[in-house]
């Protein structure tokens, strides 16, 4: 919560400095505006530092840790289904509301030419044009991780890492233990970086906003806002379009029902921004409320909590086609595939701290080639998106637990 303040102040004091150095044309305020600029590019360099290693580290130690792929049987098999399935269907739904409301966002060519003129030398890496096709999966795979790390082309190096835990997952366990405690140690330092570097967000938010505001004034100021009512929008339709249908016709309960068991651990989820903080909640409206097979909650909660991101994953697809649309920068049917493909295997490494999701997208930026300079923009907006897509993910936990009691067999309550 300290951090969401923090970062929230950061950009409130950028917005401010900036929409009065625009309003007043004040050369002594721009040339502040311009003077902090240095201190967002380290902010984002320290971003930068840090995402490769942990994006590595985060993935490995989830695939990994959730065991033979081969011994979760079929309980195990149809939950991981249901939540990666949930999750393509969001990265689609997202696209599909940000085409529709992002259109909003009026920014002119020249500004646009001058956000990516301001973002050009804080982007991480030039991607290529957008493959299409057997192309796009032939680069998927690596001849050389090592090489695909080096040069931040990160899409092939989260499908070696993934192809790696699932080979460790596999191990016996004296093998597999001992990588997993090396991974989640790697990766618990890194989160610890993570959270180093973010006490730095107000200050490099701040930085990074203010010269832009100054520049672009109030344009900047409403595509912002068209932005979070595309999630606010986006997550609604989520949970009604997707969620609720499959609860009364797969489910086969009343939607009634599990909408007053879920709205304690969804405004949980809500009020705290995690998943994790909202499982308690989660288990007592399951098992109690709802009479879900304790054996089903015991396993859908707890791995939905750690790896279900479907609000996210749609939160993620919202901000790229807005960052995109802000900077003029044109994706393409098949660019649109290759961010879906990036969304989707960003949502796999978010972190456990405030922000992770935008921090997350960072591979899926360089993927398609955005500059890096809309992530501060994002994580000062954070905030208000983070409770909407952690209340989704929860609303997806509970929606996993009654779909798959019913798939399991057990008669409705």
């Amino acid at each position: 919560m300290r951090n969401h303040i923090g970062m929230a102040a950061g950009l409130v004091a950028g917005l401010a400095l900036g929409l009065v150095a625009s309003a007043t044309g004040s050369p002594a305020l721009h040339a502040v505006a311009d003077g902090i600029r240095p201190v967002g590019r380290l902010f984002l360099n320290l971003l930068q530092m840090v995402v490769i290693p942990l994006v590595a580290a985060a993935l490995f130690t989830g695939v990994a840790g959730l065991g033979d792929v081969r011994r979760l049987g079929r309980l195990g098999g149809r939950t991981l289904g249901f939540f990666w399935g949930t999750t393509l269907v969001a990265i689609a739904l997202g696209f599909a509301v940000a085409a529709l409301i992002l259109p909003l966002v009026t920014i002119s060519p020249e500004h646009q030419a001058q956000l990516r003129a301001l973002g050009g030398d804080s982007s991480a890496v030039t991607a290529p044009p957008a493959a299409g096709g057997l192309r796009f999966l032939v680069d998927l795979v690596p001849a050389n991780p090592v090489r695909a790390a080096v040069d931040g082309q990160l899409l092939p190096l989260i499908v070696f890492v993934t192809i790696l835990a699932v080979a460790t997952a596999a191990l016996p366990a004296g093998k597999r233990d001992a990588l997993l405690q090396l991974a989640d140690a790697v990766t618990a330092a890194l989160i610890r970086v993570i959270h180093w570097v973010l006490l730095l967000a107000p200050l490099g938010i701040f930085a990074l906003v203010a010269p832009a505001v100054a520049q672009f004034g109030w344009d900047l100021v409403r595509a912002m806002l068209v932005y979070v009512l595309a999630v606010a929008v986006g997550v609604t339709v989520l949970v009604a379009g997707v969620f609720v249908p499959a609860v009364r016709f797969v489910g086969r309960r009343p939607v009634s029902q599990v909408l007053r068991a879920s709205l304690a651990p969804v405004l949980m989820a809500f009020s705290t921004t995690s998943s994790m903080a909202a499982l308690p909640a989660m288990f007592q409206a399951a098992e109690r409320d709802l009479g879900v097979d304790r054996r089903v909650a015991g396993l859908v909660l707890p791995v939905g909590a750690s790896i279900n991101r479907a609000g996210s994953a749609l939160f993620q697809a919202v901000a790229l086609l807005f960052i995109a649309r802000l900077f003029g920068l044109p994706l393409g049917a098949g660019g649109l595939v290759q961010a879906g493909a990036a969304v989707f295997l960003a949502s796999l490494t978010v972190a456990a701290v405030p922000g992770g999701s935008v921090v997350s997208l960072i591979p899926a930026f360089t993927a398609v080639g955005l500059p890096l300079s809309g992530i501060p923009l994002l994580l000062g907006l954070d905030r208000i998106p983070d409770m909407f897509r952690t209340a989704t993910n929860v609303a997806g936990d509970m929606a996993a637990a009654v779909v798959l009691d019913a798939v399991e067999g057990k008669p409705p309550a």
